[in-house]
């Protein structure tokens, strides 16, 4: 697929979004979960946040898509997660795992483990984030020596090239590296977006929501298409919010005004170069 007939697929992926206003369920960071809501919202999906057991099940049922991201733990998403991912990997449907934070306590640890059975449609993640993931699944490029600082990257992201690759092949889905510059790919095709506001490093929830917003596009395009579409959609908002306003508190909102005015045309012809040697 080269970069013009992606560049089309995006286009049609956003004004698709925006006409069936897919439902996202999603089991979130407690810190973000306003602000994923909200960009899912912008972006012409509809919200559902919860985090019981039975609720993460059902609405993985009744979802056209789902996110989990395991930002902040509690106690019962030992049991919530794992049975929202058997739902949603049972019911061939499509979900986005962030794994925050990923080596920084026994039970996200344990959690994160387990998804590996469950094959998550996209994964979205720092560098940091993707190495230590393909190291705690035993794949290329992976490792558990990966260094994680909380939920910052300490790492470039070509630096988790082999390892996104070797997650995407895994999975059968695809996996976006975010950083300066992001990096997606599917295992075997693999682009660079740019675009985006170092602002974005002064919020909380850049990345959450970006992985909320990947949800919305999985439920009407491809996987690779999907996460292409939501690093575009952001690099794109998040160049123009700067432009527009003094500080990261004035620059929520106005990001968020970005995505939801943002045409089709415009996102698609966010930069984007393509780079499938391995």
């Amino acid at each position: 697929m080269q970069v013009e007939e992606i560049k089309t697929k995006i286009k049609a992926a956003v004004i698709a979004a925006k006409k069936a206003k897919p439902l996202v369920g999603s089991i979130t960071n407690a810190v973000t979960i306003n602000f994923v809501a909200n960009a899912q919202l912008a972006a012409g999906g509809s919200a559902a946040m919860v985090y019981l057991p039975d609720e993460g099940q059902t609405l993985a049922q009744l979802s056209n898509a789902f996110y989990i991201n395991v930002g902040t733990m509690l106690p019962i998403y030992a049991e919530a997660l794992p049975k929202t991912a058997a739902v949603l990997a049972a019911s061939n449907k499509p979900w986005v795992l962030d794994p925050v934070a990923i080596g920084i306590g026994s039970l996200r640890t344990d959690i994160l483990r387990k998804f590996k059975e469950y094959k998550p449609t996209i994964i979205r993640g720092n560098a940091s984030e993707i190495i230590a993931l393909a190291g705690l699944w035993n794949l290329e490029g992976g490792s558990l020596l990966s260094k994680v600082r909380g939920v910052d990257a300490t790492e470039d992201v070509n630096t988790a090239r082999k390892a996104a690759e070797a997650l995407a092949a895994y999975t059968g889905g695809a996996v976006a590296v975010s950083g300066v510059i992001d990096l997606i790919t599917d295992g075997d095709s693999t682009v660079y977006s740019y675009g985006g506001s170092l602002l974005m490093e002064r919020i909380t929830g850049a990345g959450c929501s970006l992985g909320g917003v990947m949800g919305v596009y999985a439920a009407v395009a491809d996987p690779f298409i999907a996460a292409v579409t939501g690093s575009a959609l952001y690099n794109v908002a998040g160049s123009l919010a700067a432009a527009k306003v003094s500080g990261p508190g004035s620059f929520i909102a106005q990001f968020l005004d970005e995505i939801f005015l943002l045409s089709a045309e415009e996102i698609g012809n966010n930069k984007l170069e393509k780079d499938d040697k391995i």
